[in-house]
């Protein structure tokens, strides 16, 4: 897959997962809602098929008694970690350009 292809998934996967943490914090205390996360780097080794992005919901985790599942530290971390991700796809893509146009200029 072409370098840049991949890099805006990663951007795409990483905004995606920002609204994600964004809506669990928003439904923190809604009864019964399960808190939603997105999925790509895992699909990125898979050989056989192409890299997706996907937004999955976690039945998995232990539940309140309301059965929400939504745990504001986790999310806080999550987000100041996708920040960080997007900061560092936006550096690396800015980088890749740069060196591009410097290839092309023949500079």
């Amino acid at each position: 897959m072409e370098i840049y292809n991949l890099m805006k998934m990663g951007l795409d996967a990483t905004d995606l997962r920002g609204k994600a943490i964004a809506n669990n914090v928003a439904n923190i205390n809604t009864p019964g809602y399960k808190r939603k996360y997105v999925t790509f780097e895992e699909t990125l080794n898979n050989k056989e098929n192409k890299p997706k992005i996907e937004i999955k919901t976690d039945l998995g985790s232990e539940m309140r008694e309301d059965g929400n599942n939504v745990e504001l530290e986790n999310e806080k971390v999550n987000q100041a970690a996708t920040t960080l991700e997007y900061n560092a796809l936006v550096s690396l893509t800015n980088i890749k350009l740069a060196m591009t146009k410097s290839v092309i200029s023949g500079r």
